[in-house]
């Protein structure tokens, strides 16, 4: 099944920090928190602005960005657990690291 955003609406996939800390400790699931990080897999044609024209989202799918902790309404599409939020819930894209 493929799902389409509408509107302004972004599909993410969580990604999931590492499981032991800097020290070398192992994090148990209970204590961990949901992470804030996540790649977005598809995006809503835009939003419309006063005029009536469909102004485009600034991410695209294939970005990573950042988002509030309460943001969001999780859904399981096709067994896999992802989050629909609207493009103004983003905090921002993360950008690569240079080399």
């Amino acid at each position: 099944m493929k799902f389409r955003p509408l509107h302004d609406r972004v599909v993410l996939r969580r990604i999931t920090p590492e499981e032991k800390s800097a020290g070398g400790i192992i994090i148990p699931d209970t204590v961990k928190e949901k992470p804030m990080e996540g790649e977005v897999v598809a995006v809503g044609p835009g939003a419309r602005n006063e005029q009536g024209t469909i102004v485009p989202l600034e991410v695209a799918a294939g970005d990573r960005v950042l988002f509030g902790k309460w943001s969001g309404t999780e859904v399981k599409i096709d067994g896999e657990e992802l989050l629909i939020l609207k493009e103004s819930d983003l905090l921002g894209i993360v950008q690569a690291k240079a080399a």
